[in-house]
């Protein structure tokens, strides 16, 4: 399970502190299209990590039960 969760806790820091630079940066000018997308394209990507690092551990336990 670390295989899957340690690469979706590095982007996810890393997207973080993408998100803080850039906040740190702004004026009032609001948030921009393309950051709205990268911003959405991060979290559909930590989701994914997410849903297949929990497929890996209950088959892995389901294969443990067989």
């Amino acid at each position: 399970m670390n295989q899957t969760v340690v690469p979706a806790y590095l982007l996810f820091t890393g997207l973080a502190a993408r998100a803080r630079r850039q906040w740190s940066n702004r004026g009032d000018d609001g948030v921009s299209t393309l950051e709205m997308v990268i911003i959405a394209l991060g979290l559909v990507a930590v989701a994914t990590l997410l849903v297949t690092a929990i497929t890996l551990a209950v088959t892995r336990r389901t294969d443990q039960l067989k």
